[in-house]
């Protein structure tokens, strides 16, 4: 999409002021009286998840503040068309809906940063860009610390943990797409980064024993009304806490999935982690329905990118560069 074009977008579906949904909506129910959840969910968002420091305070834009943000965008997106071979134009990014035209995706903290984390926490950023200083567990999911084998690469290079899978899912570049399956007694959350499928249990069985750890931890649901609560622990230490931080050992998150209309739905979560952060997180993405289905996201399959990483480092040593 060109850059003008995401502006107009922005402009045209922010400018309506809708940042939450607008009265009650009663969903469609299954054939078990749940709501119906089930379908192709795409959670991309133009919204930051933290408050740019150029908004202050403000929680919400004006239609003024909505155009300066659309020259500003359009002068950011314009230099990413323009930016030579290595990375991802705008070609491959998914921009997301407009229904929101608040500042941050953060609820909590209410100024719109992430909290403090606790003293001595591990950082590891990443990105696409030259290796990231650091030792083994890498737990970042893009880039890495160096090229000695695969475990100095990204959770996402070797095709383990996806850059937006979660949970929680955060929008990233792209393949910001989640599928809902229901039955009586399980929903099933299937993402296309990856193509995981998180099986949730309905039917208030006891959780894993806190020695039993899992990549993307051990989920249990509930309703909640008309929500889907979605409660994850016993995650391993071997990823990310939240962004660049922590060790996601000892978090708990709850996700929360609430339709606010046939095209809509709100994915909130809050993380709670206090040997990371200082205090908890709260966010919500709007999320759009999908006319399509989800494809197989083969990662192993086509993962020439590790090899090819892999064996450009070796030839570099034989050459002695």
């Amino acid at each position: 999409m060109k850059a003008h074009a995401l502006a107009a977008v922005i402009t045209g579906l922010l400018s309506t002021g809708q940042v939450l949904a607008q009265g009650t909506y009663s969903p469609e129910r299954t054939q078990w009286g749940q709501p119906d959840l089930q379908g192709v969910w795409n959670f991309s968002s133009v919204i930051p998840l933290e408050r740019p420091a150029f908004f202050g305070d403000k929680t919400e834009l004006t239609p003024q503040e909505i155009e300066a943000f659309k020259a500003q965008t359009e002068l950011g997106l314009e230099a990413l068309n323009n930016q030579g071979v290595g990375g991802y134009n705008t070609f491959w990014t998914e921009m997301g809906n407009g229904d929101d035209n608040r500042t941050a995706r953060l609820l909590y903290p209410a100024n719109g940063k992430l909290p403090a984390t606790v003293e001595g926490v591990p950082v590891q950023v990443g990105g696409l860009g030259p290796d990231e200083p650091g030792e083994r567990p890498v737990r970042m999911v893009v880039g890495g610390i160096a090229k000695n084998g695969p475990e100095d690469r990204g959770l996402s290079e070797r095709c383990i943990v996806g850059f937006n899978s979660g949970p929680p899912f955060e929008p990233n570049l792209y393949n910001n797409n989640v599928q809902v399956i229901q039955s009586k007694d399980t929903a099933v959350i299937m993402t296309e980064m990856i193509h995981d499928a998180r099986i949730v249990p309905l039917d208030n069985r006891p959780g894993l024993d806190d020695d039993i750890r899992l990549w993307t931890g051990d989920s249990r649901g509930y309703w909640e009304g008309d929500t889907l609560v979605i409660e994850t622990k016993n995650f391993n230490s071997l990823t990310q806490s939240f962004s660049v931080y922590g060790s996601a050992e000892n978090k708990v998150l709850t996700e929360r999935f609430t339709r606010t209309g046939p095209f809509t739905m709100e994915y909130g979560y809050t993380l709670e982690d206090p040997s990371t952060f200082t205090d908890k997180i709260q966010v919500m993405t709007v999320m759009s329905k999908v006319d399509g289905q989800l494809y197989e996201y083969a990662c192993h399959e086509g993962n020439y990118g590790m090899v090819n990483i892999l064996r450009g480092e070796r030839m570099a040593e034989a050459r002695g560069s």
